[in-house]
């Protein structure tokens, strides 16, 4: 599980769009969020750094968190 903070992500749109671009890099991740601490949870098969990746590509560049949050 990862877990991370994504500072441009304020409203269903903005998760939307992060949801889509994490499905579309493994179509089998699983998400969780909280939009008031622009937090998400992602259980998925793919590194910390692809996750990384594909959320700075889509426009929303996050920074992990511990587990603890």
């Amino acid at each position: 599980m990862h877990y991370l903070h994504i500072p441009g992500m304020a409203c269903g749109g903005c998760l939307g769009a992060v949801s889509k671009a994490l499905q579309k890099l493994d179509p089998q991740t699983h998400i969780e969020s909280d939009l008031k601490k622009r937090t998400i949870s992602v259980s998925s098969g793919q590194t910390e750094g692809s996750i990384l990746t594909a959320l700075k590509n889509a426009g929303y560049p996050a920074q992990p968190i511990s587990a603890g949050h």
